[in-house]
C-alpha cells in the first residue's frame, strides 16, 4: 500500500511541474514568439523594378540581410529580379517593422503588367544560411 501512495505523490508532483511549465510558457513575452518572421504584404510593378512590401521581425544582434527574388511563371522566357536590404538597414528589436525591397531585373529580363510572378523573401546570414522563407505567387 505504501508504494501506491508514493506513486500518487510522484504523479501529483509531475502534474504540478507540467502546469507550472505551461504557465511559464503562457507568460513569456510575445516578442520572442514572433522574431525572425517574414510576411509578404504586397507585390507591385514599378517599371523596370518589381517591388515587394514585407513585414518583418528579427532578434536583436542578428547578422543577416533580407533578400527578395522574383521570377515569372508560365512564360517561355523566364525573367528574374533580385534585391536586398542590408544588415545595417534592418531594425532588429523583436518588434514588427515594414520594408520595401526594390528588385532589379537581371540583364535581359523584363516584367510587364499581367505577368504572373513568384516572389520569395528570406533572411540570409553571414555564414551563408537562409531561413524564414516566404513565397507568394501574384499577377503584376
Amino acid at each position: 500500500m505504501r508504494s501506491t501512495g508514493t506513486r500518487r505523490r510522484l504523479a501529483g508532483t509531475a502534474a504540478a511541474a507540467l502546469i507550472a511549465g505551461a504557465g511559464v510558457l503562457a507568460a513569456a513575452p510575445s516578442a520572442m514568439a514572433k522574431a525572425n518572421v517574414l510576411t509578404i504584404e504586397k507585390v507591385s510593378l514599378q517599371k523596370p523594378d518589381v517591388q515587394v512590401k514585407v513585414a518583418y521581425s528579427c532578434d536583436p544582434g542578428l547578422d543577416h540581410q533580407l533578400v527578395a527574388n522574383a521570377q515569372t511563371l508560365g512564360t517561355h522566357d523566364v525573367a528574374t529580379a533580385a534585391g536586398t536590404i542590408k544588415r545595417d538597414k534592418l531594425i532588429c528589436d523583436s518588434n514588427s517593422h515594414q520594408a520595401q525591397v526594390n528588385m532589379r531585373p537581371a540583364t535581359g529580363s523584363h516584367f510587364v503588367k499581367g505577368n504572373k510572378v513568384k516572389v520569395t523573401v528570406f533572411y540570409f546570414d553571414s555564414d551563408g544560411f537562409s531561413y524564414a522563407r516566404e513565397d507568394a505567387a501574384v499577377v503584376l
